[in-house]
């Protein structure tokens, strides 16, 4: 009788953690974003997905932010210039030209990997939603708070790279990077990958690694390790028409065949070429296809594509 218990004890413990793992799988499916929060812009046009390694959620993550779409722009602006202040007015004026990508990875590809980048996706919105109202756009400040945040918060092993831009309907993207991989620039005129001098950039920790210096509240986040440099922000132009931005996860740049060749030096360049004439979504998913073809993935692969009109 004590074995039979103990094995119905072992099955019903067995059984919770399934049902947990299933009920956290299902919520970060959930912060996937669905087809209608791509931003929709002006002579640009943009699609990307998280693609994780074991199929249900993993360590990778992307935030879009349309700014038409999720923000009453119309009525911010009002309220700021009702208030007096017309500089914040003015800032989300621009808001309405251009729009937002955030792609995140955490250490890892597990499920539960997935915790970080769900705490961080709402931390993030919840952040944007105070710099228009209090700034008019999205500064390098909230993610001095953010990476404040998760040092606080989590530990050593567990971190975040991230990079968040913003594209306008001119083609410049605006964007900040801590320890992720740097933007691709594929010029469609010349169907070659563009060198973009990077030489004067600052390389930032992860976010969650080391505190700011400049924080405010810098004495009270001790570090053993040290502190960060502020964040700064960085600028690339898409000149010509059928230019393609790639932002993308450590995944994709480390993403090698059974001959050790990459497929970012190996491959990229060729393929694009050959599928530059689609839409960002035709272009993503060709790729997609593509980059399994070439090897097996062994982490999360996730990127986004984005493409001048």
């Amino acid at each position: 009788m004590e074995e039979k218990k103990e094995h119905t004890d072992v099955y019903k413990t067995l059984k919770f953690l399934k049902d947990e793992l299933k009920n956290f799988g299902d919520i970060a499916r959930h912060l996937k974003p669905s087809s209608g929060e791509i931003p929709t812009l002006n002579g640009i046009d943009i699609y990307g997905e998280a693609v994780p390694l074991n199929g249900i959620a993993g360590g990778d993550h992307i935030i879009y932010v349309d700014f038409n779409k999720r923000f009453d722009l119309d009525q911010r602006i009002a309220e700021a210039e009702k208030d007096n202040r017309p500089g914040v007015a003015e800032k989300l004026k621009i808001n309405k030209r251009r729009a937002g990508v955030l792609l995140a990875d955490a250490s890892g590809h597990n499920i539960t990997d997935a915790l970080l980048v769900a705490m961080l996706h709402q931390a993030f919105l919840t952040g944007v939603q105070y710099e228009l109202k209090h700034k008019g756009e999205v500064t390098p400040e909230l993610f001095e708070i953010l990476n404040s945040r998760f040092f606080n918060s989590s530990s050593l092993t567990k971190f975040i790279t991230l990079i968040y831009g913003e594209i306008s309907d001119a083609g410049k993207f605006r964007f900040i990077s801590a320890g992720h991989p740097l933007p691709i620039v594929f010029s469609s005129k010349y169907d070659k990958l563009i060198k973009v001098c990077f030489e004067r950039m600052f390389r930032f920790p992860p976010i969650g690694t080391l505190p700011s210096g400049e924080d405010v509240d810098c004495e009270r986040n001790f570090s053993r390790l040290g502190y960060k440099r502020k964040y700064s922000v960085h600028e690339i132009n898409l000149m010509g028409t059928g230019d393609i931005l790639l932002l993308y996860s450590d995944g994709f740049s480390e993403h090698r065949n059974d001959r050790e060749i990459l497929y970012l030096s190996g491959r990229l360049t060729q393929t694009l070429t050959r599928i530059k004439g689609g839409s960002a979504r035709e272009i993503y998913f060709n790729l997609k296809d593509d980059l399994l073809d070439f090897a097996t993935p062994s982490d999360d692969l996730s990127f986004v594509v984005i493409k001048k009109k």
